[in-house]
């Protein structure tokens, strides 16, 4: 289906300005700073640069991005930068693809503790990946994992879970051998869904021990140790989503897989189709229906007015400083080289390093007429940022 040329951008400039009156007070700062950034991006506003063709002559003005995380224009610099960093993480074995959820009920008190329950999803989906591998009964080894923080089912819901990329096997505890996995298995499922709910929920109860829980609207009753208690109750018998997917095709696959979701946001360009007097149109896909065999029986979709799309774009502003990509075990950021130089003479293997000419330099910019480099001759200054800080 062809790009219908709108932009989330286009609909934060024509309807934000609007609705951040009419939601004066309820809006976060950093929700504020997202919008103002995605209004902003690649305008005037942020300054830019006059380029002038070595070719043809042509000049052409290019505005700055905003670089907001939060932005769908932003992110594909960001994750090509990322994803050159981790190519020289990857080692010659299979690899898994895991993701954890939270329960609904959880998820919805996660949107008022999102620093909180989203570091313990974390934590705890980390610790039963590297818990389970490292018992003899399962694999009797040390693992690594990359755990990516996704808040968003594709309506724009709130729907927290974490996407584990996990090689298939791990050093031995002698640092010297390597375990793998059967081929075409990871770790039981089942085990670490059980472990996952228990820990987790182990780790909500010390969060509100600890007073680092707050609580608002219908769950203002749970600040009493009591009723949170019992409301965690019915979460202790119920499923919890935990599944592993079919491994990759090869170390090149997970990076093809890396590409679509580390940087990925709430919602992409390419998935917006219209905005009409009946609102903004955009394409989901429904994980309940049954596709077909091209999957298009899944995809749907949905209108909502524009002031309902912003509320649940916004649903997904993370808080400042918070780290929505994780590595851990043999891939946490203290130990990563020593630990994959130990995995890889165990796998007697090398590390393909990229081979690049530090002497030739790639222009950045080329004429769209006639494609000959561009060369910057004149710097547009930025006006000053608007943002404050909302009403006390």
């Amino acid at each position: 289906m062809a790009h219908s040329g709108l932009e989330v951008a286009d609909i934060f400039r024509i309807h934000g300005p609007a609705w951040r009156a009419a939601q004066a007070g309820h809006l976060s700062l950093a929700q504020l700073k997202v919008m103002s950034a995605i209004e902003q991006c690649r305008s005037a506003a942020l300054g830019g640069h006059v380029l002038r063709c070595e070719g043809c002559g042509t000049d052409q003005v290019s505005y700055n991005s905003c670089r907001n995380r939060h932005c769908p224009k932003c992110q594909s610099t960001a994750a090509q930068r990322w994803l050159d960093a981790r190519q020289a993480d990857l080692l010659p074995v299979e690899y898994f693809h895991v993701v954890f959820t939270l329960p609904a009920p959880i998820a919805d008190l996660a949107y008022q503790n999102k620093a909180a329950i989203y570091g313990l999803l974390f934590d705890m989906a980390a610790e039963e990946l590297l818990t389970i591998a490292d018992d003899a009964k399962h694999l009797g080894a040390r693992i690594g994992a990359t755990l990516v923080l996704h808040t968003w089912g594709s309506a724009l819901t709130h729907h927290p879970h974490v996407h584990g990329i996990v090689p298939g096997g791990g050093l031995a505890p002698d640092g010297r051998t390597w375990v793998a996995c059967r081929p075409g298995f990871f770790l039981p499922v089942r085990v670490l869904s059980r472990l996952f709910r228990r820990r987790l929920l182990e780790g909500l109860e010390h969060l509100h021990r600890q007073g680092q829980l707050r609580f608002f609207g219908v769950h203002a009753a749970l600040q009493d140790a009591q009723a949170f208690a019992e409301w965690l109750m019915p979460l202790r018998h119920c499923e919890w989503v935990v599944y592993a997917k079919r491994p990759f095709a090869g170390p090149q696959a997970v990076l093809a897989y890396l590409s679509r979701y580390t940087h990925r946001v709430a919602i992409s360009n390419s998935r917006l189709l219209a905005m009409d007097e009946r609102g903004v149109t955009f394409r989901w896909k429904d994980y309940r229906a049954k596709g077909d065999a091209q999957g298009t029986v899944r995809h749907k979709t949905m209108t909502l007015t524009p002031q309902e799309f912003m509320r649940r774009f916004l649903l997904h502003v993370l808080p400042g400083g918070f780290h929505r990509i994780r590595h851990y075990g043999l891939l946490a950021n203290g130990n990563r080289r020593d630990a994959l130089a130990a995995a890889r003479t165990a796998l007697q293997a090398r590390v393909e390093l990229p081979v690049s000419d530090p002497v030739v330099r790639v222009p950045t910019f080329f004429c769209r007429h006639c494609g000959q480099p561009l060369l910057i001759v004149e710097l547009i200054v930025r006006e000053r940022p608007s943002i404050r800080a909302p009403p006390s």
